[in-house]
């Protein structure tokens, strides 16, 4: 396998823009199943697919998180490559934020709940680089996870209010055999705290299961849910919820194509998942 070229610029990656459809899938490293799916869409839909690894420091709201988080380059570009990837984008922190950088991308109400209650400043982090990155690599194509889904919804509304390049394309959940949703978090769990996470999928497989069998009250179906997450008291319910899948709000009776929204930590590891409780199949895939 040829390693995929690794470039540090905007300028560098000005090679690539004549080559057809340019696909993006913006990450931050600590690549696994979950990326590989993206990146073989990306790469299976465009002509070009670069792939961005650099871990935001404006995204951590403990810095230990941020040192914890994994960095290992060279695993991840040739991971990168057997997934598909033409390029690899790696640029330094001044390439990102350059001395001086005071400016921030917030999106206000779809970010108030949930995640951006639990985390403050988390996702003004996350819009801030998507913004810096999807103006540098210009792609027609730009390609994230469903899992994330209050973060997907909130990077439609953002693309969609600033006129950001290029179309944003969710992807289906990637999960293990055993029905948990594939995370570099995962990678933090010991062998008890692993089996002991899988009380996520189950709660959420459980609340689909009633929604699809005629039960629309969402106070119903979150209680189904929470009596299954509190039978492994290894596990801290963060929040679980049904919203509305592009305002994020609660929603009282489920319709079409509302979610499940749940977090939960696990001793240090923190999780999150959702699922469309309305699809007797959602799409998803499956590894291995």
């Amino acid at each position: 396998m040829t390693l995929p070229p690794v470039v540090t610029t905007p300028t560098d990656l000005e090679r690539f823009r004549d080559d057809g459809v340019l696909g993006f899938v913006p990450t931050m490293g600590a690549l696994h199943a979950g990326h590989g799916s993206l990146i073989r869409v990306a790469a299976a839909e465009c002509d070009v697919a670069i792939v961005s690894i650099f871990v935001n420091p404006a995204q951590f709201d403990d810095p230990d998180d941020m040192e914890r988080y994994p960095r290992r380059l060279e695993l991840d570009r040739a991971f990168a490559g057997d997934a598909g990837a033409t390029a690899i984008y790696a640029p330094n922190l001044e390439t990102i934020y350059p001395a001086g950088h005071s400016t921030r991308v917030s999106i206000s109400g779809i970010t108030d709940r949930w995640e951006g209650a639990d985390r403050p400043g988390h996702f003004d982090g996350v819009a801030t680089v998507v913004t810096i990155l999807l103006h540098q690599v210009r792609p027609d194509r730009s390609y994230f996870g469903e899992k994330d889904w209050q973060q997907l919804a909130m990077i439609r509304r953002m693309s969609r209010d600033l006129s950001l390049p290029g179309r944003i394309i969710g992807c289906p959940i990637v999960r293990d055999r055993d029905g948990l949703a594939l995370s570099s978090r995962n990678a933090r769990l010991s062998d008890e705290e692993r089996a002991a996470a899988l009380v996520i999928p189950h709660a959420l497989g459980a609340m689909r299961h009633a929604a699809t069998n005629g039960e629309t009250r969402a106070t119903t179906l979150i209680s189904t849910g929470t009596s299954v997450v509190n039978r492994e008291p290894m596990v801290q319910l963060a929040y679980l919820s049904i919203v509305d899948p592009e305002t994020l709000e609660p929603v009282g009776t489920i319709q079409e194509g509302h979610r499940a929204l749940i977090a939960a930590r696990i001793g240090a590891t923190r999780l999150i998942d959702t699922m469309d409780l309305t699809s007797a199949a959602e799409s998803m895939v499956h590894y291995p």
